[in-house]
């Protein structure tokens, strides 16, 4: 049984996978602030509630963006299982072929989120993963990962729009009955899921313009529950995509 951790600038993702199966997925919020014990007491109290004794974890493996937390967290996970954590980086295995100008800027959680692609998805493929910013990763037809694009993601432009604007308060990420608002919070809230949603089909349209033929395409991050059912190209939604991609990458390496 093995342990995967995805560190993101908003939430902390922590799965137990088996045999290419996720056993359970857990959220945290990520904090700053908190001690490497801290930390290992929410995590054995995830382990406790789903039935998992950390005997029966084999190893860990660890994608961060947040440098700032990265040691702590590891600490943490080794101090309850008393194993050495894998951490996504140089000098591991991903199996991915990486066509961009500098390899080593790519973020952990897209090299991640490539190698699950890869292995579940059919290529030329298109990953979009929707948290504090949205990504786009594009993997080719010969499954080279050839770049993409960040744009903010849906909460860190509405907080800058309610942060920049004086009448318009926060709202909830959910879709209005119509897509021309009446309100100022239906017109925002249109603004939000069917503008990022029409974002990510021209997004599509655009790649699959550049690259000459059609592109398959699935999503992930918090989000993207909330914004794909309302786009209008076919993009599958895959909560577990990065979690499955350290399983993966993992086994790359043992």
């Amino acid at each position: 049984m093995i342990l995967a951790i995805d560190i993101g600038n908003t939430n902390i993702v922590i799965g137990c996978g088996e045999n290419e199966k996720m056993i359970f997925v857990e959220r945290l919020s990520t904090n700053h602030n908190q001690t490497s014990l801290e930390f290992a007491i929410l995590v054995k109290n995830i382990l406790e509630l789903n039935g998992i004794s950390p005997d029966d974890i084999n190893g860990a493996i660890m994608a961060s963006v947040v440098p700032a937390v990265t040691g702590s967290i590891t600490h943490a996970i080794e101090k309850i299982i008393h194993k050495k954590v894998m951490v996504v980086g140089p000098g591991i295995k991903t199996g991915v072929s990486i066509i961009i100008d500098n390899p080593a800027q790519l973020g952990a959680d897209l090299v991640v989120g490539a190698v699950a692609g890869i292995h579940y998805y059919s290529t030329p493929l298109i990953i979009f993963d929707l948290g504090t910013a949205t990504t786009v990763s594009v993997i080719d037809k010969d499954k080279n990962y050839i770049g993409g694009m960040i744009m903010p993601g849906v909460n860190t432009a509405q907080g800058a729009l309610t942060k920049n604007t004086s009448l318009l308060q926060k709202v909830a990420i959910e879709a209005p009955k119509k897509i021309i608002g009446k309100n100022t919070i239906d017109c925002m809230k249109s603004g939000a899921v069917y503008g990022t949603a029409a974002c990510l089909d021209g997004v599509i349209d655009r790649i699959e313009s550049e690259m000459g033929y059609k592109m398959n395409a699935v999503a992930t991050g918090g989000l993207a529950g909330c914004i794909i059912p309302y786009c209008r190209h076919k993009i599958t939604v895959d909560d577990e995509l990065l979690l499955n991609g350290l399983m993966q990458i993992y086994m790359k390496n043992i």
